[in-house]
């Protein structure tokens, strides 16, 4: 009887401890981003965005699979192109609590300011890495995500594109928890909120280490087995290489998310 009051008490205090662990760093995570913001009011320009995007996971058995995706971002105010992207990584599943990827990754930047247009676009080749981390608090599920990213961009002035590319590092990490609100036999609904934070590394680095800040909250819907539909607002707020002037961009996101067997 006591050892199994023991162990009771064991459990809801492992449990408090973790809660108390992802509520700071939740707020580390929250505080950090405010901090930012707070220090930067003078020098950030305001935009908006439309992210469209289809997202494939090819599962080729239980361990393996291939995510592939193409993303493509215009401004809204006024109308104009800012980014295309295409990826795909390689994913395997080590336990069901973690998984490891790698993929690489093609960006064609034709501006960051909707009022310039330059009349050429900036090739971005990126590869990357990351572990992922699942855990399960209550009803929520938790996902911990660790990137390292390798940026080649291409240089480039104010009037075309030149020989070279500059390299970069990236880190990022990102606090994702989803909430399924009902599931019914082959659909169900679900809602998605994440903060990651990323960090420029490299020598190269002087003015601006912090990177960006993103918040995202979404609703997922999965109409069958193999698509869902994902409908979500992005706010990324982000520093320029300047380390003075700020981006703080609102992005409406819808994903078409393909999942296929063989």
């Amino acid at each position: 009887m006591i050892n199994a009051q023991r162990q009771r008490w064991r459990k809801e205090n492992n449990k408090d401890t973790f809660r108390m662990k992802f509520l700071k760093i939740v707020l580390g995570v929250f505080l950090f981003s405010i901090g930012v913001k707070a220090q930067t009011e003078k020098n950030v320009d305001k935009q908006s965005l439309l992210w469209t995007r289809y997202y494939n996971q090819l599962e080729l058995n239980s361990k393996w699979s291939v995510h592939t995706e193409v993303d493509n971002r215009i401004f809204t105010n006024p109308v104009t192109q800012n980014t295309f992207v295409s990826r795909v990584q390689v994913r395997d599943k080590v336990t069901d609590k973690v998984e490891l990827g790698a993929g690489f990754a093609y960006f064609s930047v034709a501006t960051q300011d909707p009022e310039v247009k330059n009349g050429f676009h900036i090739p971005e080749y990126r590869m990357q890495q990351d572990a992922t981390v699942k855990q399960v608090l209550g009803k929520v599920n938790l996902t911990h995500r660790y990137m390292i990213e390798e940026r080649y961009i291409h240089k480039s002035t104010t009037t075309g594109l030149v020989d070279g590319t500059a390299f970069y590092l990236r880190f990022r990490y990102r606090l994702q928890g989803d909430y399924t609100f009902w599931k019914k036999e082959k659909q169900y609904l679900k809602g998605i909120l994440y903060d990651e934070i990323m960090i420029n590394g490299g020598n190269k680095i002087i003015k601006n280490t912090f990177d960006q800040n993103r918040v995202y909250a979404a609703v997922q819907v999965g109409v069958s087995p193999a698509i869902a539909l994902e409908l979500g607002y992005l706010n990324s707020f982000q520093e320029r290489a300047n380390g003075v002037d700020y981006f703080n961009r609102d992005i409406i996101r819808f994903s078409f998310i393909h999942k296929v067997k063989i």
